[in-house]
């Protein structure tokens, strides 16, 4: 009887997984129209920023392409007195348009500027608009002092705002100040966002509907793996110690699997993923025989093994071979170090120095090697609290690498380079305030569920 039960619920999801497919389908007929339909400069920034932070933006990845083109070539001129929501929609084509790999000069904001080049003070009680500037102003690339001052002005101003702002802007402001919205992993933020866009009035149905089916697909599909990924394998490798076995044929059956997930003219890039996997052990190495011989390297010399040994560029390598197809017109031939090196080496830089300062914080093992933080102190002979302030600084420098990589590159590389980009904000939430989510996972527990096992809020309407 309970396999009879057992199988009538599979297909009953089966049914239930067809039917909402179909329903995304008709759904994105209708969001599509609406993006063609999209002509002035204001409507198509806000219909493009609030698909993407719904996350169902690569259903349209062409159409938003052509329509921010369009806004970028077509750039109404605007007179020199601004006017209301000037801030916002300024900030928001300025994002937006970088995100997306295009060129914008921060000449823009000039015009929001006093006679002694500051920001003008008129504009310190524009919630809206300041938290566009804010969010905006975290795509600036090396040099660009200008938006250090945005960055500057807008959050001293939200700060002074917070404690008088309604929700759902309060939410939104408070988010921010934590993490800009640029370095916030998208799906978490959909998570959040669904609901402050219900609220409010100019909410369209039809993008609500399809996004809440859309996020069910994608979180079971999340479900799926993570349920495939923690079926821990009996079989034994005897030659490997007792504690390897299980990890080592585990290994095996991922690649295995990611194999099978590739197309019969793609399967060489195991080759690379392989290869990748072999690097970061010998990272790991060298790190444990550091360890075992107290040895203390210079920064520099650590950094070139620990920015390699935070596995972001291995994670990165995986993510663009076994994500990306060749019709987005990635080489992917190419280990990604060889086409976008300052980018991949940028997000391990992030990771690295973000786990050193929780590190530092959380206190060490004595087993523990030097971190960078350690072999700042050494180098320039200074404290904990200035080499992680220090530290801090450089992860900042490390994000500005970034936004200047996605701009410069071949716009070809762009649909792998955001999958980067994406995976560089994962730390940020690991490690946010100086927490080792990593080492002690339970700090991450609440954001798991909500992620995978809850169900998505509905907005209650309010008691009149």
């Amino acid at each position: 009887m309970a396999l009879m039960d057992f199988n009538y619920s599979c297909i009953c999801f089966q049914r239930s997984e067809k039917w909402s497919r179909e329903q995304v389908d008709h759904l994105k007929r209708q969001v599509h129209c609406k993006l063609l339909k999209a002509t002035s400069m204001a409507y198509t920034v806000m219909l493009v920023d609030m698909l993407e932070r719904l996350h169902i933006d690569d259903h349209f990845r062409d159409e938003i392409t052509t329509a921010l083109q369009h806004v970028l070539l077509h750039h109404e001129e605007q007179n020199s007195v601004v006017t209301v929501d000037q801030l916002h929609l300024e900030s928001l084509r300025f994002r937006l348009l970088r995100q997306h790999g295009f060129w914008v000069s921060a000449d823009v904001f000039d015009k929001f500027k006093d006679n002694t080049g500051c920001f003008k003070e008129s504009l310190s009680t524009d919630a809206r608009g300041l938290l566009s500037l804010y969010n905006a102003a975290h795509l600036a690339m090396p040099g660009e002092t200008a938006l250090d001052n945005a960055i500057a002005f807008s959050r001293r101003s939200l700060q002074s705002l917070q404690g008088k702002l309604r929700s759902p802007m309060a939410e939104q402001v408070s988010r921010a100040l934590d993490i800009p919205l640029p370095r916030t992993p998208k799906l978490l933020e959909t998570m959040r966002y669904i609901t402050e866009y219900e609220q409010e009035e100019a909410h369209d149905s039809v993008v609500l509907d399809l996004v809440r089916l859309d996020f069910e697909l994608i979180r079971s599909l999340y479900l799926k793996e993570l349920k495939t990924l923690s079926l821990w394998d009996k079989s034994a490798v005897c030659i490997l110690p007792e504690y390897l076995r299980l990890f080592y044929i585990k290994m095996l059956n991922n690649f295995d699997e990611m194999k099978d997930s590739l197309e019969p003219d793609e399967k060489y890039r195991m080759s690379y993923v392989k290869t990748s996997l072999k690097q970061l052990s010998e990272y790991f190495l060298r790190e444990a025989q550091w360890s075992s011989d107290k040895h203390m390297p210079s920064f520099a010399e650590h950094l070139d093994v620990s920015c390699m040994s935070s596995g972001y560029p291995t994670m990165a390598l995986v993510a663009v071979l076994l994500c990306v197809r060749d019709g987005d017109g990635v080489a992917a031939s190419m280990e990604a170090s060889e086409w976008t090196p300052s980018l991949v080496r940028a997000g391990g830089e992030v990771t690295r120095f973000l786990n050193d300062v929780a590190s530092y914080k959380t206190g060490k093992s004595g087993k523990d090697g030097a971190s960078t933080i350690e072999c700042y102190m050494a180098e320039r002979g200074v404290g904990g609290e200035e080499a992680v302030a220090a530290v801090a600084a450089l992860v900042e420098s490390a994000w500005r690498t970034i936004n200047r990589a996605c701009v410069e590159m071949d716009p070809n590389l762009l649909p792998a380079a955001r999958l980067l980009v994406n995976l560089a904000t994962t730390p940020e939430v690991i490690y946010f305030g100086g927490r080792d989510g990593y080492t002690v996972g339970a700090d991450l527990k609440g954001l798991v569920t909500a992620l995978f096992l809850d169900p998505l809020p509905v907005n209650q309407p309010q008691q009149s």
